[in-house]
């Protein structure tokens, strides 16, 4: 179940005013007395428009509530890696690495081998 805010709260005594008030002013018996009846309908239903009119009237006349307060975001986290040094390796010697060739048995066969590439 939600909750009761305080706008809840107001609008829920006022709704409990309103039905007191209606109950008190209903009529106990239908019975004619020079048209006394009307007349208390009539102001009961008056006093209620009126105490609403009053009541929107209080409502407008309260200030805004002000803005919510800005708060700036936090400033981001900065990583920052510190340069390496860079080493070059002179390498001695040649480079050796394998490829694989086409060596022919005859004139219509083949097959491939690995054969070691120095540069």
């Amino acid at each position: 179940m939600r909750a009761l805010s305080s706008f809840g709260l107001s609008r829920l005594g006022a709704c409990a005013a309103l039905a007191a008030t209606l109950a008190a002013a209903a009529p106990q018996a239908a019975s004619a007395r020079d048209g006394v009846n009307a007349a208390i309908i009539g102001g009961a239903a008056a006093g209620v428009l009126g105490g609403v009119a009053a009541g929107a009237i209080l409502n407008g006349a309260q200030a805004a509530p002000p803005p919510p307060a800005y708060v700036p975001p936090p400033p981001r986290r900065v990583y920052v890696e510190e340069p390496t040094e860079t080493v070059i390796v002179r390498r001695r010697g040649p480079v050796c690495h394998f490829e694989r060739r086409k060596v022919w048995l005859d004139d219509e066969s083949f097959t491939y081998r690995r054969v070691e590439v120095c540069e």
